[in-house]
């Protein structure tokens, strides 16, 4: 049997929610899953997944592929570089210290981000040629408004 490990779509309509789970790569997206490893919640950033680490561990152990989203997800979590430092064959001691390394890494480079968004904001707001920009966009809906009311105003004098 191949063995996938998938998203599988429960949300509502405009409201995704997907539940990472294990199951048989010819059922469909929303079939019979094996089993359910996590879930994922595209639209809250805070607080948008979790994971039975030990269970996708399993699952990879017993060759399931995961497909490029939960791929993407186990890259996330660390899940990703766990299992390729226990595919290499290091001892649990070993990988957790790797682990600790990935970890210090990882919120590095979040932080890193963070900041290079941050500033990406403050020079689009500082920018004066944005303002123009922007300045030009205000007097044109200004005008718009003016032309407006100037035709309502001709529609009652017609009448």
């Amino acid at each position: 049997m191949a063995t996938k490990i998938r998203l599988k779509r429960i949300g509502r309509r405009n409201r995704p929610f997907y539940r990472l789970v294990a199951m048989d790569s010819r059922n469909k997206r929303d079939g019979a899953a094996i089993e359910e490893l996590g879930w994922y919640n595209p639209i809250d950033l805070e607080n948008s997944f979790g994971l039975k680490s030990d269970r996708i561990l399993h699952w990879l152990s017993e060759g399931a592929q995961p497909t490029k989203a939960a791929k993407k997800l186990l890259r996330s979590s660390g899940l990703n570089y766990r299992w390729h430092l226990i595919s290499q064959g290091l001892d649990e001691k070993d990988v957790e210290i790797e682990m600790k390394k990935w970890q210090l890494n990882h919120e590095e480079v979040l932080k890193n981000r963070a900041e290079k968004a941050e500033k990406k904001l403050t020079k689009k707001q500082s920018d004066p040629q944005l303002k123009e920009d922007t300045n030009a966009k205000d007097q044109s809906t200004d005008e718009r408004v003016d032309l407006d009311s100037k035709s309502t105003e001709s529609l009652t004098e017609e009448e």
